[in-house]
């Protein structure tokens, strides 16, 4: 039988060891040569780079409806922290530093938090998908991811999906982060909000880009391996000429091999290949 780790023997020693990983993130950024961005205008740049949106409340099933709910208020609030940010040249943009911590006394509500495979309540629970929101965009644009953390289990069924599987990022805060910088010569800006039910999300420059691009799932389908089912793609960015139209590049950027953490019934049995 194995050791137990000192975060495994209790949620004090949990705590504890949450607590350490945080001050070591800190110093960390104190010690670094970062430039984290922190303006901010309310002046909408004029080029939209990519926009998206995604449904707050979801079915999930096992999931208390009332997690969906508190979920809304967290997102809202996160909004307040992510719209009309500006990221200059060379700057980078930490998911935690704009947010801040996620406490009951700025209004945030217990809601669902992905931990060990599974989910939990927990004070700003659902935050990921703002997290998810800012990567998608992010994907869809040349900027340079510098962290990212993905999940490694596939926890829900597909409920109104928009997106390729496996194209989110775990955060938990503040040592499990989401950062890329800005790579170009020019300003970038999100705006953010919520409407009719779902969370809207542009990335906006001053300058147009030149090239768009598409994220495509390939090969996707659940495979049987040693009596537990796995949720099997590849995702490719697609990079477009805007001028001529034509694809200059496709790269994979995930492979996807994740397992299946829910109700082997719920998955759609066209979807599963036996060889």
């Amino acid at each position: 039988m194995s050791r137990k780790l000192f975060c495994e023997i209790s949620p004090f020693c949990y705590k504890i060891s949450l607590l350490k990983e945080n001050y070591k993130r800190n110093l960390k950024d104190l010690f670094s040569k970062y430039n984290f961005c922190k303006d901010y205008s309310k002046k909408e740049l004029p080029y939209i780079v990519k926009s998206h949106s995604s449904v707050l409340v979801r079915k999930l099933y096992g999931v208390d409806i009332k997690l969906q709910k508190n979920k809304v208020t967290n997102i809202e609030l996160a909004c307040k922290k992510v719209n009309y940010i500006i990221v200059h040249p060379g700057e980078i943009f930490s998911f935690w530093k704009v947010i801040g911590k996620p406490t009951y006394k700025k209004g945030y509500k217990d809601g669902l938090v992905i931990s060990k495979g599974g989910f939990i309540s927990g004070v700003g629970g659902g935050l990921c998908q703002m997290a998810n929101m800012i990567h998608y965009l992010i994907l869809n644009s040349p900027l340079e991811v510098l962290e990212l953390h993905h999940h490694s289990d596939a926890l829900f069924p597909d409920e109104r999906r928009r997106v390729p599987f496996g194209t989110g990022t775990s955060i938990l805060y503040n040592h499990v982060d989401y950062r890329f910088k800005n790579t170009t010569d020019f300003d970038i800006q999100f705006l953010v909000w919520c409407e009719n039910g779902e969370l809207c999300g542009e990335l906006r420059s001053n300058v147009e880009f030149p090239y768009r691009y598409k994220l495509v799932e390939e090969n996707h389908h659940f495979k049987k391996e040693n009596d537990k089912y796995y949720r099997i793609s590849q995702v490719y960015r697609i990079t477009i000429d805007k001028k001529s139209n034509k694809q200059i590049k496709k790269e994979l950027i995930l492979d996807n091999h994740s397992l299946v953490m829910y109700d082997y019934n719920l998955i759609p049995k066209e979807q599963i290949r036996n060889e």
